[in-house]
């Protein structure tokens, strides 16, 4: 078997053993039926292992979260989380080599990993992780405690989002790996302009992707609203690509955009390529978005973005190479951004050029199967 190799892609150092790894998603299972960002997130780490060679099984199916802060429901899911771990620890043959959680932080904590890893003595692995000192001694204190006691028994933590880096306990336990997509697709769908039914080619198409949900996406939303109707004297049109339960609030908020905006609905697969493919740049305000998997993609497709700065935003688009980034809450910027983007073309398509070279050195399924191949070998030798 060849090697992991080194971040240029060549192969050239043994890769030792496939691993057998116990997955588990405590915020949502990789197989759930219902999209979103971070059930995305836990099928493309599973893609990455079972590229580097590993065999990847879903241990759990639990879901942890308790969005009310009930303290009582956090006992009986801590107390059930304890007995899973216990029965998956004594049924489990053969016995995997390490344990992967992805995603836990206050609301989802993982009751069922450390108790299994310790169990059949493994090395225990978290992916994505956020500790909020604020919860402590208030209602998600019981989650709030299970999360740094997971940390605490972690061999290694892998942040993803690095703006969580520096709440995360133990720094000497933090390892790099940046958020990651397979972009073959994506660069595959391009350039396809005109694809996309009822897009005229001849106008610049503004693209913008996202969950149409209660709370900071529907405030995405607004805010983009608010910033393309200082732009009513440009030519543009808009492509909306998302669904969910805020959809009727969503509408009425682009109800001004009437004649310009065309509303998709949610794409996945080549549907959601074609759309990128299509649309000349994406314009998401990402309020409170942990980096916005939308950025990614489009950038994967050679589109420029602008957005707002985010979290974790500024991990994912180089702000002035391949995208433009404003403030929270600041509709005037984000509408002078657009408009910059939209009135010069050759901008344009050096910031997607710069976008796709850049999301092929760092932040594609390849270069994160090594990374995380590499991460797993200093666990388990």
């Amino acid at each position: 078997m060849t090697a992991a190799g080194d971040s240029d892609g060549r192969r050239d150092r043994p890769r030792g053993r496939p691993l057998r790894i116990a997955f588990y998603a405590p915020l949502k299972p990789p197989d759930d039926p219902v999209p979103s960002g971070d059930r995305t997130m836990a099928r493309r780490l599973v893609q990455a292992l079972a590229l580097a060679g590993h065999e990847v099984e879903l241990a759990c199916r639990l879901r942890s979260r308790d969005p009310a802060g009930d303290p009582a429901r956090q006992a009986r899911l801590r107390a059930l989380g304890a007995r899973l771990g216990t029965r998956y620890a004594a049924r489990v043959r053969p016995r995997p080599d390490l344990w992967f959680t992805y995603h836990l932080y206050y609301k989802a904590p993982d009751w069922v990993g450390p108790t299994a890893a310790a169990r059949l003595g493994i090395p225990y692995l978290v992916a994505e992780a956020s500790v909020a000192p604020k919860r402590a001694d208030g209602p998600w204190d019981i989650g709030y405690r299970g999360t740094l006691a997971a940390l605490a028994l972690a061999a290694a933590v892998i942040p993803l989002n690095p703006a969580n880096a520096a709440c995360l306990p133990d720094r000497a336990k933090l390892r790099d790996l940046p958020p990651f997509l397979d972009a073959a697709p994506l660069r595959a769908a391009r350039p396809e302009r005109g694809r996309w039914p009822a897009l005229d080619p001849a106008l610049p198409w503004i693209l913008a992707v996202g969950m149409m949900r209660p709370g900071a996406k529907l405030a995405s939303y607004r805010l983009l609203v608010a910033a393309l109707e200082r732009l009513a004297g440009r030519d543009w049109r808009l492509l909306v690509v998302g669904d969910g339960a805020a959809r009727g609030e969503v509408e009425a908020a682009l109800a001004p955009l009437a004649g310009r905006c065309h509303l998709a609905g949610a794409l996945e697969g080549e549907a959601l390529a074609a759309a990128y493919a299509s649309c000349d740049l994406l314009a998401w305000p990402a309020i409170d978005e942990a980096y916005g998997m939308a950025l990614l993609e489009a950038q994967a497709a050679g589109r420029p973005v602008v957005a707002g700065r985010g979290i974790g935003v500024s991990a994912v688009v180089s702000d002035g190479e391949t995208g433009l980034l404003t403030g929270r809450d600041d509709p005037e910027t984000f509408a002078a951004d657009l408009a910059r983007l939209l009135d010069d073309p050759a901008l344009r398509r050096r910031m997607g050029a710069a976008a796709e070279a850049r999301v092929a050195a760092r932040h594609d399924l390849p270069a994160a199967s090594r990374r995380l191949d590499a991460i797993l070998r200093e666990l388990v030798p």
